[in-house]
């Protein structure tokens, strides 16, 4: 009971009262002695029954409070012991020195009184870490607790919360899920066909998704002739990614046996209680994969996450030049509204981004517009610093190459900017120059990646050319023929091409001859594009040292790295991941070096069995299915060996997820 209540404070003011009265009785006395005396008498009567009200009020308080002090540390030791709430003390050394018998029956041990801490879970190690007090979800024998730690008492805190866990789980396994299928070449396929070959191409595509939407519980309804709707749940869309979404490999396999070969492309919207948003997510999805050449699954959530699966085979070739003669009158328009136009490509630019970029800035000059290329002069390869040496006997082209600094200066609200041969801001020469235009125009043949360039005016990706000279080159053909293409122009853009496709043996359609034959009928030098390409002896010599440095990571891959103090071109990484995949018994190889800007690069080339693409993706690259790159910064090339090899691993083991 507290010392307040016990010295009763209630009789001062009483006794002070008697007093008091004594005082005014005398004084009563003095004047009326009989009323003096009546007065008196009150006084002490009331003083008297004041006094054992008082004592009473305080006997039974006192006797209240006892019972309710033993009561309550009756519930408080029953609480301790049989509440179901765990309760565990540990020391500083995380050995459990005492824990209530629900938290002793909960665990399958006899006795965890000396155990440590996180031989039971090593999901503690994270709690213990904070100094102040935190909470997290820790898996135990099967049960789900939410534990509260309190770093000061050394003291855990478990609540059960199972059967929440359980109907959380229920609740999103069974959100929608809504998916388009796509069959990326059905218009090239079905064309020219009879209606008799169409109808059993039609049944075949029919039978084989509806099959697969029946294994797995997905409602599947064809919508048009080359498209498909799935709604299922999250639950399914698990079990469905469990096999890497088999659907892919059903199709090609499939219709190959009948000699179509389609392949199909799925978007997917996931993870949201809107249906309009799940539609919007799956339609993105599906624009996604497109953009990356098809074949291949999205998965895209609300907050951006995206899970790729597939891109087995190389993007197919379209058969029609619309779309390129579509692309290139808005392009026309497009530079005719502007007051000038800035070509830029990505950092450290090879030849296919300055050859690119010289035809872009060509279609401006057929348009009567000023055309510049923006460069750095200080990020130029060997080979483009001899391309400009040749632009630098022209003076009227050389003019048009202005560094970053000069194109903000000129930039106005009205400029239109092309970025070529790259799609992610990251990438380009400078993103300041990206950030200030309003009007920006996206051209480039990789395949398409999460991070891409927003608020564009008009994108023209397509992942099955060669390079994105070819794409310009196409484009150039549908401008106004105000202004001939010269020589040194031409050859620019064909050494693009033949760089990109390593004179014509990867990646090489119909239409990369028709663009190189274009060039070549517009005086393209071939001799000036193999002087233009040509080594030195130190880089064939540097390249060389690489080459002793491989090791092959798994069957048919091969890695080598350059030294920890040398700095080495993304040229020369690129040709030294070339001459390893020529090389017998590999079939993907991967060269690691420091380049001059402090980062580590990683080239990688394929001959199709290993996506390099996906593997440079999940270290924030890109590129092809054959042909990629990437660069990481704040790393060692040991530390870069150790994260290629861990994505290698996933790609070829787990889910393709970004």
């Amino acid at each position: 009971m507290a010392s307040f209540f016990r010295k009763r404070p209630i009789r001062y003011p009483l006794i002070l009262f008697m007093l008091l009265s004594g005082v005014a009785s005398y004084l009563l006395l003095s004047n009326n002695l009989l009323v003096g005396l009546l007065f008196a008498l009150l006084v002490v009567g009331v003083f008297i029954y004041a006094w054992i009200i008082e004592k009473r009020v305080y006997e039974e308080t006192e006797r209240h409070i006892e019972t309710l002090s033993y009561r309550m540390k009756k519930v408080g030791e029953e609480a301790l012991l049989e509440m179901p709430i765990g309760i565990i003390l540990i020391n500083d050394q995380h050995i459990i020195e005492w824990a209530n018998p629900y938290m002793t029956q909960k665990l399958p041990f006899d006795t965890i009184i000396g155990e440590e801490l996180l031989s039971i879970s090593s999901d503690f190690q994270q709690l213990l870490r904070q100094d102040d007090s935190k909470e997290m979800v820790i898996s135990l024998d099967e049960h789900d607790y939410k534990v509260f730690y309190k770093a000061e008492e050394k003291l855990l805190y478990f609540f059960d919360i199972t059967e929440q866990v359980e109907m959380e789980s229920l609740y999103y396994g069974d959100r929608t899920v809504i998916g388009v299928l796509f069959i990326d070449n059905y218009d090239e396929i079905s064309q020219g066909m009879d209606d008799q070959t169409r109808g059993q191409l039609n049944s075949i595509v029919t039978s084989t998704v509806n099959n697969w939407g029946a294994k797995h519980g997905i409602y599947v309804k064809r919508i048009s002739s080359d498209r498909f709707l799935a709604v299922f749940n999250e639950s399914i869309l698990l079990e469905v990614e469990k096999s890497k979404f088999s659907i892919l490999d059903d199709i090609r396999e499939t219709t190959s046996k009948f000699g179509f070969s389609l392949t199909l492309s799925v978007g997917v919207g996931a993870g949201s209680t809107s249906l309009v948003e799940l539609g919007e997510l799956a339609q993105s999805s599906l624009d996604l994969v497109l953009g990356r050449g098809g074949d291949q699954v999205a998965i895209k959530h609300p907050n951006g996450k995206v899970k790729f699966y597939g891109g087995k085979t190389n993007p197919v070739e379209k058969r029609t030049r619309v779309r390129a003669r579509v692309i290139s009158h808005a392009m026309r328009d497009l530079i005719q509204d502007s007051d000038q136009v800035l070509v830029m490509g990505h950092k450290f630019p090879d030849m296919d981004a300055i050859g690119s970029a010289v035809g872009v800035r060509k279609m401006v000059e057929m348009n009567k517009i000023d055309g510049y290329v923006v460069i750095d002069f200080n990020e130029l390869d060997k080979s483009v610093l001899r391309l400009m040496d040749e632009i630098k006997e022209k003076p009227d082209l050389y003019k048009r190459f202005i560094s970053p600094e000069e194109a903000i200066n000129k930039m106005t609200e009205k400029t239109l900017l092309v970025v070529v041969d790259t799609h992610k801001p990251s990438m380009v020469i400078d993103e300041k120059l990206l950030q200030k235009a309003e009007k920006v125009v996206v051209i480039d043949h990789h395949r398409r990646g999460e991070e891409f360039i927003t608020n564009t005016m008009l994108v023209y990706m397509e992942p099955y050319a060669s390079s994105t000279s070819e794409l310009v080159t196409e484009l150039i053909e549908y401008q106004p023929k105000n202004e001939k293409i010269t020589m040194l122009e031409a050859t620019s853009m064909l050494a693009g091409i033949i760089v990109d496709t390593k004179s014509f043996t990867l990646r090489t359609g119909a239409r990369t001859f028709e663009a190189a034959s274009y060039l070549r009928t517009h005086g393209a030098d071939t001799i000036l594009v193999q002087r233009l390409l040509k080594e030195d002896l130190d880089t064939y010599i540097e390249r060389s040292k690489i080459v002793q440095n491989v090791e092959f990571f798994r069957e048919g891959i091969a890695i080598a790295h350059g030294d920890e103090d040398t700095n080495y071109s993304q040229v020369l990484l690129a040709q030294t991941a070339d001459i390893l995949l020529a090389m017998n018994n590999v079939s993907a190889s991967f060269v690691i070096g420091h380049r001059s800007d402090s980062s580590v690069a990683i080239s990688a080339r394929s001959l199709g069995e290993v996506n390099v693409q996906i593997v440079m993706e999940k270290l924030n690259g890109g590129g092809h299915l054959t042909n990629a790159a990437t660069q990481l910064t704040d790393i060692t090339v040991p530390e870069a060996i150790n994260q290629l090899k861990l994505a290698i691993m996933e790609t070829i083991e787990g889910g393709n997820a970004e």
